[in-house]
């Protein structure tokens, strides 16, 4: 599995970061977890607002940090 985080290095790039890092620690699934704050990237994946979250190429979330909760569920949605 391969989870991005696209954003420009704020602070709630950042959290939704490391909201995912736990998500998958907790979940104990095998996953390559990037942060991504390339702006060529971040606009190839058409977001619109900062952070975008992408799991297994699919945008799962922009423009807001989803609960830890919310992100594992998003997260076993994809297994």
């Amino acid at each position: 599995m391969e989870i991005k985080v696209l954003g420009s290095g704020c602070a709630n790039c950042k959290k939704l970061y490391e909201t995912v890092k736990t998500a998958v620690a907790e979940l104990k699934v095998e996953a390559n977890v990037l942060y991504i704050t390339d702006m060529m990237q971040i606009a190839n994946a058409r977001l619109l607002r900062t952070p975008g979250l992408i799991i297994n190429n699919k945008v799962a979330s922009y423009g807001r940090v989803p609960s830890l909760e919310e992100v594992k569920s998003l997260i076993n949605n994809q297994l």
